[in-house]
């Protein structure tokens, strides 16, 4: 199944960690590919490596703890975004940002293809090709790739048509109010 996150409201990640959670509670294994997000921690990154800390701990205590929450110590995040792109103080190069996306796409192609995962979250790649880090044609012919049994979610503003189109499912958060209107940034806890 094939999920598109997009919109100007906030949530789409939220929503597509949420899809996570609900899947490694499934014995599905998960991996995030996030896009855009560049090498500062979030809250997500920071649970993950206590629950894999906690593995450790269970692994020398009683492998039989461990039975049934396998796969959810197979959960990755992996982050080939560089930050924001031309905003918020950016100063990198384009071509480090492309550069980067090509890389995450490569990625998920290479797990697309693999049987190791159940889903698959493309995190913001929907910005990264509004953003011209990568091509629409792209994209849709990694995601073709995916066999049925596969569910692919693509997060981001500004999802092109042909996603929506090939998407099962598409979801578009509208923003109603946020703090940012008022002047005040992004909250830990709330948008990391």
């Amino acid at each position: 199944m094939i999920l598109v996150f997009t919109g100007n409201g906030k949530g789409k990640t939220t929503v597509a960690l949420g899809q996570a959670m609900r899947a490694l509670g499934n014995n599905e294994r998960v991996l995030i590919i996030q896009f855009i997000k560049g090498p500062f921690k979030s809250g997500e990154d920071i649970l993950i490596s206590k629950f894999k800390n906690q593995k450790l701990k269970l692994q020398i205590k009683n492998k039989n703890l461990l039975k049934g929450l396998e796969s959810f110590y197979d959960f990755k995040i992996i982050k080939t975004g560089k930050g924001f792109v031309g905003i918020l103080g950016d100063k990198l190069p384009f071509s480090v940002h492309k550069k980067a996306a090509e890389k995450g796409l490569k990625i998920a192609e290479k797990a697309i293809k693999s049987k190791k995962y159940d889903l698959i979250i493309l995190d913001e790649i929907n910005n990264a090709v509004d953003l011209k880090l990568l091509k629409e044609k792209q994209v849709l012919s990694v995601i073709k790739i995916a066999q049925k049994e596969k569910d692919i979610i693509l997060t981001g503003r500004n999802a092109p048509e042909s996603f929506i189109k090939m998407a099962d499912l598409a979801t578009e958060m509208k923003e109603v109010k946020h703090p940012y209107q008022k002047g005040e940034g992004a909250r830990k806890g709330i948008e990391f």
